[in-house]
């Protein structure tokens, strides 16, 4: 029989979902505690079938070729002084700094039992690019961490579950879960990450096709969880997308499958295939992968926002509802990226340009980052053509161009390929990271009003949610440098034909087959198997987790382009009449909430880490433990905390079990 509801709020909490970014948050809920003077006792419950602290993207079954697209030195899940939040900052060691206490024996409590991540432990430096699965270790010792956090008055517990909808009951919300049974609790926090999709529109009428034909079809997926059996040794497969899921697919259909990258004697990249590898014909609307990461560093003078000043932003912020995000907000955006790639150009490397940086400044703001008086301005005061930077071939490198042959276009494609490599890895271009930062400055300057109804809804869809992600990550997110010099081996091989861009692909009754081309050559190539190589779309209506789902059909939640709307200051869920709701919470990509992943670089104000202060916050207030007056924000912000090992707290995974702190 089913329990009767709760009169009372429970003091209790349920966490949907146990990865990287509700370990964020249960760090932050313990830290909050800490400086509260009257604490209640209260109930943690965790709840994700995969493991608790890497979750499903990054838990350890998973192939050890595949890794982050972030340098060890690069990523952290602890708050510094950077962070502006109103808990107190607990800072720890970034991920080179745990590998290198691991490593020492001052982090003794690290669980490292896999001898390949232990072998990679001990040969990590600064500048390299670590695997998921030494990741993984690292967010697992991170919850055991936060959970050691906790004070005496907290009982966690962990429920290896699915849960399947929420439920109002009472006072209480009522946690379903796939195992049977549920919890009645005071409040729900969904932390899902990212989740999966069922097939819908064009990669339905894709799977369709191709089961009408006995063709093999692979609509997008989280490239780990992937079952690339279908797609065999020799056989011609289609792959659309050219983004990270992309390259880790190559990785796993190449070097996965035995094959091998050696220098030769000139110190060129070459593959040897093991013949188990399938003929990779890919492409995307670009046509090129996504710019690598930068190794390079700044010399020049330190970089600033010019045009999207806080008084810009204040104004553009004044504009409810009538924004462009194209007509009002990209062109400054374009202003910043020029200005800051030519502020590192000409402050770091004199030597490549022919006028002083403040005459050239002052022009540049008069020609703007387009058009015939800027392509003179950067072409007479620049020694080295290459040194110029035109956004729109930056981004569409390959528009306009089109080969006679396909051979042409695979010379063109390394030719870009080791082009971008150069310049994002010479130090005589850190002018690229000039770029970078200057794009990352404008997205911290931006990322508080892009949830806000700043924007029309057609902007909103097109740009803010569509276009403007997509940018960002294809110039700030992309590979390690060293997977293009693969890329261009595995071309030299033979096993990787680039299709160029604007890929099409022409599902064809007639004959049974998908029909792949391009707008860079001219004709067609018929394949028996294709490969959407790009990560689901974050939309909840069409999520895999039936408790997002739930959150939309129930009525508790709503949508706006397929995202879940949360309020712009705690994160709650928005009913569909935008009330907040009083016991609910969302955080991660599926929100309306300005996109940040679960960790970040160190010293960067991460806006995961302020997010998941606000809602531990906000969680807390609404259980009754509401906020100290006598604690003033500074006091809270130098509470205690250190970068060593924490002590042991035993992750059991019995269903459920409170998990001891200590």
């Amino acid at each position: 029989m089913p329990s009767s509801a709760p009169t009372a709020r429970p003091d209790s909490v349920a966490l949907v979902g146990a990865g990287p970014r509700a370990a964020g948050w249960l760090e932050r809920f313990a830290a909050a505690r800490s400086v509260r003077a009257h604490r209640r006792p209260i109930t943690v419950h965790l709840v994700d079938p995969f493991p608790p602290g890497p979750g499903r993207i990054w838990r350890r079954e998973q192939s050890p070729l595949l890794k982050l697209n972030s340098m060890v030195e690069d990523v952290t899940m602890f708050t510094d002084d950077s962070c502006t939040i109103e808990g107190p900052v607990r800072p720890g060691p970034s991920l080179l700094e745990w590998v290198e206490g691991v490593r020492s024996g001052a982090i003794a409590d690290a669980h490292v039992d896999d001898p390949v991540v232990a072998a990679e432990l001990g040969a990590l430096r600064r500048g390299d690019f670590p695997t998921r699965r030494l990741q993984s270790h690292y967010l697992d010792w991170f919850l055991r961490r936060a959970i050691a956090a906790l004070d005496d008055d907290v009982t966690l517990v962990l429920h290896r579950d699915r849960v399947t909808a929420v439920r109002e009951a009472g006072a209480a919300q009522e946690v379903l879960l796939a195992g049977g049974g549920s919890l009645h609790v005071g409040a729900v926090v969904y932390a899902l990450g990212h989740a999966g999709s069922e097939p819908s529109g064009e990669a339905a009428e894709l799977a369709a096709f191709a089961a009408r034909h006995g063709l093999d079809y692979l609509a997008p997926a989280f490239t780990a969880d992937a079952d690339l059996g279908a797609f065999g040794a020799g056989r011609t497969v289609a792959v659309r997308g050219f983004g990270l899921a992309a390259v880790d697919l190559v990785v796993l259909l190449t070097e996965g499958r035995g094959g091998r990258f050696d220098r030769d004697p000139s110190g060129d990249l070459r593959y040897t295939p093991s013949g188990l590898e399938p003929r990779l014909l890919i492409g995307s609307r670009r046509g090129v992968p996504y710019r690598s990461k930068i190794s390079s560093a700044l010399v020049g003078e330190p970089p600033a926002l010019r045009h999207l000043t806080p008084a810009v932003v204040e104004r553009l912020a004044a504009s409810s509802g009538h924004l462009d995000f194209r007509e009002d907000v990209w062109p400054l955006i374009a202003r910043e990226l020029v200005h800051g790639y030519y502020r590192e150009l000409f402050t770091g490397h004199p030597e490549r340009v022919r006028l002083d940086w403040a005459v050239f400044a002052a022009r540049l703001d008069e020609t703007g980052p387009e058009g015939a008086a800027y392509d003179a301005l950067v072409s007479g005061a620049l020694r080295h053509p290459d040194d110029e930077l035109h956004l729109d071939r930056f981004d569409r490198p390959l528009a306009g161009l089109r080969f006679t042959s396909p051979d042409d276009l695979q010379t063109w494609m390394r030719e870009h390929l080791r082009t971008d490599l150069q310049h994002r890895t010479s130090p005589d271009h850190s002018a690229t990271l000039g770029l970078f930062t200057a794009l990352l400055h404008a997205l911290f300057a931006l990322a508080p009003h892009l949830a806000g109804d700043l924007w029309t809804e057609e902007s909103r869809r097109r740009d803010v949610v569509g276009w403007w992600p997509g940018y960002f990550s294809y110039v700030a997110s992309g590979p390690p440098g060293h997977r293009l010099e693969e890329l261009i081996a595995l071309s030299e091989a033979g096993i990787v034909h680039f299709a160029g861009a604007d890929i099409r692909v022409v599902p064809d009754e007639r004959t049974g087959r998908f029909r792949v081309g391009s707008a860079s050559v001219t004709g067609e190539t018929a394949v028996s198997a294709l490969i959407d190589a790009w990560l689901p779309a974050a939309t909840a209506e069409s999520s895999d987790d039936p408790a997002l789902r739930d959150l939309v059909t129930s009525g508790a939640g709503s949508v706006r382009h397929g995202e879940v709307r949360v309020a712009a200051a705690d994160a709650r869920v928005l009913r569909p009449d935008g009330v907040p709701h009083p016991a609910r919470w969302a955080i991660g990509p599926f929100t309306t909430a300005p996109f940040a992943g679960a960790f970040s670089r160190p010293n960067t104000n991460a806006l995961a880490f302020r997010e998941n202060d606000r809602v531990a916050q906000a969680v807390l207030d609404a259980l009754g433990g509401g906020p100290d007056p006598a604690t003033t924000p500074s006091s809270r912000r130098s509470a205690p905390g250190t970068p060593g090992s924490a002590p042991a707290a035993e992750r059991r995974t019995a269903e459920p079990e409170a998990l001891p702190r200590r």
